[in-house]
């Protein structure tokens, strides 16, 4: 999968859990302050995100760093996949 495969997974994904929809993403575009998620609204990312980019995450391992923006959650899940595989 590429990386703007996943930032499209990560687009729908904030569609179903913040029910708004979206334009195109910048990678640069902060998920807590530009997008208002909170802790549960990330869970509720991550549980669309593995069911559509087909990963498994451990809410024990999480690292808060890794969702301050679109692209720095991108790099996450790219790493996640390449474990996944």
């Amino acid at each position: 999968m590429e990386r703007h495969e996943i930032v499209e997974n990560i687009r729908a994904a904030l569609t179903e859990v913040l029910m708004r929809d979206f334009g195109p993403l910048a990678e640069g575009t902060r998920l807590f302050e530009d997008m208002h998620l909170d802790s549960t609204a990330i869970l509720e990312l991550l549980m669309a995100l593995e069911d559509n980019i087909g990963i498994e995450v451990d809410p024990e391992n999480l690292d808060m760093d890794d969702f301050r923006t679109v692209g720095t959650l991108t790099d996450f899940l790219e790493r996640a996949r390449k474990v996944s595989s």
